[in-house]
């Protein structure tokens, strides 16, 4: 059974056909509601029949009310609710009572006398539990109200003189406005007793009004019943008008308008509806050209702290923050306005004067300048990144740690097959072990002096000039750890917890064999056999005797080819050119796409490349970050500081924790070309 994808417990006021069967003096039976659709909910018979006994003793009231009810309009009771399966619907006795039962006796007889009755009916007021706008349980019935134009269509009965063939109807029980589709026999047995005699004498089942309100044949009292069933309909007429035009929401003139426009008149419904349409179509257009406009509203708030920030920013020329795009501020000449705006340092002794500055910020010279110059480096890292010099990212895994503790790679092993249990028998230990690696943290970083000469001269682009210097100067740091990883050792590269070299053509099933160095130049046949040896790459099972080489294969081709500068071209036309051009003939590449090529600029030997497979799915080569993978810098200098008193210079200070480390030699492979 598919679950529901939403359940919905909530008030749902439907608007429901309820049909008076037979009337006397302040009692009618009524249909309640029936199965079907309803305002966009369906009503399924069993949902209906499973809350008969919560129809009982519900009140009725003149109007639905969207708030607390007042006694004012409570009209009757429901009483004595029973399962129609013909009709497929509740029925019930409604007792009228109250301030409102006069109302709707009134209603009840004039609709019952009328060929062509106005649309009044009854709406259940409900709380239900629903499946996607399918009803499932029916929680509570909360009132059963007379409204004005019921959603389901008819009112009371009024179409027991007509009968319609089963055939004409696919739905022959379900009650339409103006006719009742019931079985003959139903039809009878639902009319009061006096009247079944008069249904069964006429032809074709056409039956006077006369004969419904239990009249006798004589034409004198058939005129009497008919005067006062007019002065009723313009009585009910009238709290139809009233109804209607407080649902209609229009202004209180166009109210009084159609007021006495309709009355003391024995309207018919639509006239009013459409002269209510007419009201709200003039109103609209009469409005529309109409523009509201309301008190302005405050976007943003800026203080003297985002005006120097917004001038720090221009006068580096670094992007604004978004906050910042539209703020008008005054631009800087240069690092020395800068300076002894903030500082009130005009004599430049290197100290602040709070009572020389007239600004009311906290913002201070070397926060402003520390923050411009971490933008700068981090501008100078996006460029060089798309220069090439982050190539490193398509290769290893960037971890971020909490201390500067040694790192332990640790590569967990796989289990290479699971051993068959006999019945009855204990299982046994699978041989799973790991193969740690370690590295250390190491602080990269220096200083640059940020004389008060400098200040004094205004050099604002040379300061510029030392963040770039310091952001190319952290790429290439991390370009080049990881680039030493191929070339270390005379291109064996570091030596691994088992013992082995990074690189060596050493069988797998030996202690410290890797099995992922050749020596044959770049070309499509050797590009093709490095691939193959990193597919066939057991998985590690555990480092001990017995296990090495053991585990399934790695099933992975590599997906980059790195190579130097000078084997870029054999690359790209290897892995990215359309055709294979060799001296006789040319033909597709069937390589296209298999792989992508990456240019090392740390690499200096001509004929060295290497494979790796895509670190999401093989990581083997990791990075590891403290305080962010870009460098820190930061800005000492105030009166106190000794450089400012020895040197007069505020330092600029750079800082970098890196750890660069192989975890796992399968997904790497080397060709050192003799």
């Amino acid at each position: 059974m598919n679950k529901p994808h939403l359940i919905q417990l909530t008030k749902h006021h439907l608007k429901f056909t309820a049909t008076a069967l037979s009337t006397q003096p302040g009692r009618f039976e009524i249909l309640c509601i029936s199965a079907g659709h309803a305002n966009g909910w369906e009503f399924p018979a069993d949902a209906l029949q499973k809350s008969l006994p919560l129809w009982n003793d519900v009140h009725c009231f003149i109007d639905h009310a969207w708030s607390s009810r007042s006694i004012r309009d409570l009209a009757g009771q429901i009483v004595q609710p029973t399962w129609d399966p013909e009709i497929q619907g509740i029925r019930a006795t409604l007792k009228t009572f109250g301030p409102g039962g006069k109302i709707l006796t009134a209603f009840g007889q004039e609709v019952l006398q009328e060929e062509q009755p106005p649309r009044i009916g009854f709406s259940a007021d409900l709380t239900f539990i629903a499946n996607e706008k399918r009803v499932r349980q029916i929680l509570k019935v909360n009132s059963l109200d007379l409204v004005y134009d019921p959603a389901r269509g008819g009112a009371f009965l009024r179409a027991l003189n007509s009968v319609h063939p089963a055939g004409n109807d696919s739905s022959p029980h379900l009650l339409r406005k103006g006719k009742n589709t019931m079985s003959e026999d139903n039809q009878k047995d639902s009319i009061p007793a006096h009247s079944k005699n008069a249904l069964e004498t006429f032809e074709d089942q056409q039956f006077p009004v006369r004969e419904w309100l239990g009249e006798g044949e004589r034409q004198t009292d058939l005129d009497r019943t008919l005067e006062e069933a007019q002065q009723a309909r313009l009585q009910m007429c009238g709290y139809l008008l009233e109804s209607a035009l407080n649902a209609s929401k229009l202004p209180a003139p166009l109210q009084d308008r159609l007021r006495k426009q309709f009355d003391g008149y024995a309207f018919a419904v639509n006239e009013l509806k459409d002269a209510i349409d007419d009201a709200r179509t003039m109103l609209s257009e009469l409005t529309a050209p109409q523009a509201v406009y309301g008190p302005a509203r405050i976007s943003a708030v800026f203080d003297e702290g985002d005006k120097i920030q917004a001038a720090v920013d221009d006068l580096f020329n670094l992007p604004r923050s978004e906050k910042l795009q539209n703020l008008n501020v005054s631009r800087l000449s240069g690092i020395r306005e800068l300076y002894l705006t903030l500082t009130g340092d005009y004599d430049l002794h290197g100290g602040y004067y709070p009572d020389r500055t007239h600004l009311a910020t906290t913002a201070d010279f070397t926060g402003l300048v520390k923050n411009a110059l971490n933008k700068l480096v981090a501008n100078v890292w996006e460029q060089l990144g798309r220069a090439g010099y982050d190539w490193w990212r398509n290769i290893s895994t960037v971890e971020h740690f909490n201390n500067l503790n040694t790192i332990t790679g640790t590569l967990i092993g796989t289990v290479g097959a699971l051993p068959e249990v006999a019945e009855g028998a204990e299982y046994t230990e699978l041989s799973v072990g790991d193969s740690p690696e370690t590295a250390d943290f190491v602080k990269y970083g220096g200083y640059i002096p940020l004389t008060l000469e400098l200040i004094d001269r205004d050099q604002t682009r040379k300061l510029s000039a030392y963040a770039r210097e310091l952001g190319s100067a952290g790429l290439r740091k991390i370009s080049s750890l990881v680039a030493e990883i191929f070339t270390a050792n005379a291109g064996a590269g570091p030596t691994m917890a088992d013992t082995g070299a990074l690189f060596n053509n050493t069988v797998v099933t030996t202690a410290g064999g890797h099995a992922n160095l050749l020596t044959t130049a770049l070309s499509i046949t050797s590009w093709d056999a490095a691939c193959a040896a990193v597919y066939n790459q057991p998985m590690l099972i555990k480092n001990a005797t017995g296990f090495y080489g053991g585990g399934p294969k790695m099933a992975i081709n590599p997906k980059f080819c790195l190579v130097p500068r000078v084997l870029q071209n054999t690359a790209w036309q290897m892995l990215r050119g359309e055709f294979v051009r060799e001296q006789n003939y040319v033909y597709d590449n069937i390589l296209k796409g298999s792989a992508v090529p990456l240019t090392v600029p740390e690499w200096t030997d001509a004929t060295d490349w290497a494979a790796v497979c895509d670190p999401v799915v093989a990581p083997a080569i990791f990075v590891g970050e403290r305080f962010g993978l870009m460098p820190e810098i930061y800005i000492a200098g105030n009166e106190l500081s000794p450089a400012v008193f020895m040197n007069d210079e505020h330092r600029l200070k750079v800082r970098h924790f890196l750890a660069v480390w192989v975890n796992d030699f399968r997904p790497l492979h080397k060709s050192n070309v003799a």
